[in-house]
């Protein structure tokens, strides 16, 4: 018999009896989009959850990014980083965009607000930073140089839900936030994703523009596109928000483990909990200096693959290496020593709520040698 593989993550399901109680209900309503029972229900729900005044649910974590540009009318260049998934910069080059990429700050892997003046340029309009792993941005400095310029921000939080700084969500930092509902994520709807603003007229505007444009039967007030979530996904969500703080407790449990098994081993570092901070443990990544370590970040990887364990170089390679980006002046390896190093040194473990401890112990077996 083969030997199980141990995933990077696994999907935070519902019991299907629970699921098949909604699903029938569904079936008799037989309302299964365009803003039903249960989408209204999410959204009232996620609210309260995250403490967010209001939301917008998306049937991917891609287009509330693309959505937010195009309701904050956002043009020229964007300020952002190389160090996150495709999918930021993409929604950028989707809309005429053209990003500027800034370094990172190597304690958080987040955009270093030290080195964003630096990059403003007349045609500069918005700052779009990721709150990396879960780990909050310095709103505060971010938003500090976005009104000495007069720029919109637009954070993406995919890996940040739930996470709060000194008890405010860190999802009402910026213009907006956009979240990802995608099945790796700590909280999933299958695929989905959000997207949160301050304001009801926002929330309005933003909800024509996921629906084609539509602001009523016959009229459409802008260019939209079709980004809505549906009835099944929008019922999974709502069984999964009952147990996602379980799953997230869960998630805690692993990062100390790790941390407390990894502490002394030489060229192996990795993040601590922020003071103030309520973290969700999206991810457990671990940067590997070879030289101190004795073999290199990819050596471990393939070591550990070969005993089916799969970790994930995430973000690797950067996003500023990629064809259509490289050819950009920000995109200079030279402009982004810190994410460089980070991208070519980091591992993310195993890391969700199902880990068990002969599973973690042969984990760690693979990188303490």
């Amino acid at each position: 018999m083969a030997e199980k593989q141990i995933t990077v993550t696994s999907p935070l399901m519902p019991s299907l009896e629970e699921f098949n109680v909604y699903l029938e209900d569904i079936w008799k309503r037989k309302w299964i989009t365009n803003n039903g029972h249960y989408h209204q229900e999410l959204e009232k729900a996620l609210c309260d959850y995250l403490g967010v005044p209001f939301i917008s649910l998306f049937t991917n974590g891609t287009l509330p990014l693309i959505t937010a540009l195009q309701a904050l009318r956002i043009t020229g260049e964007v300020i952002t980083t190389p160090f996150s998934f495709v999918a930021t910069t993409h929604s950028l080059w989707w809309n005429g965009i053209k990003p500027v990429f800034v370094d990172i700050d190597p304690v958080t892997c987040n955009l270093d607000p030290e080195k964003i003046e630096a990059a403003i340029t007349p045609r500069t309009t918005a700052i779009m930073p990721v709150h990396v792993y879960g780990n909050p941005c310095d709103t505060q400095k971010i938003q500090e140089i976005a009104d000495k310029y007069g720029l919109k921000v637009i954070y993406d939080a995919a890996h940040a839900f739930g996470v709060k700084v000194n008890g405010e969500s860190i999802l009402n930092a910026g213009d907006m936030s956009t979240l990802s509902f995608h099945a790796t994520k700590v909280y999933n709807t299958i695929e989905g994703g959000a997207l949160i603003m301050h304001d009801e007229q926002t929330k309005k505007r933003i909800d024509y523009l996921k629906n084609f444009g539509f602001a009523g039967e016959t009229t459409v007030v802008a260019p939209g596109i079709n980004s809505k979530m549906d009835e099944v996904r929008a019922a999974y969500g709502l069984l999964n928000l009952k147990q996602v703080d379980k799953a997230i407790e869960c998630r805690k449990h692993v990062a100390e483990f790790y941390r407390e098994a990894l502490k002394d081993v030489k060229g192996i570092t990795f993040f601590n909990d922020i003071a103030g901070v309520k973290h969700n443990y999206a991810y457990f990544p671990i940067f590997v200096d070879a030289e101190q370590y004795g073999m290199t970040r990819d050596e471990l990887y393939f070591k550990m693959k070969e005993h089916n364990v799969l970790g994930r170089r995430y973000f690797y390679p950067l996003i500023s290496e990629f064809s259509t980006y490289r050819g950009l002046e920000s995109a200079k390896p030279e402009n982004l020593v810190n994410a460089h190093w980070m991208a070519n040194s980091v591992i993310c473990l195993p890391m969700h709520h199902d880990l068990s401890n002969k599973e973690l112990q042969k984990i760690l077996e693979q990188i303490i040698v």
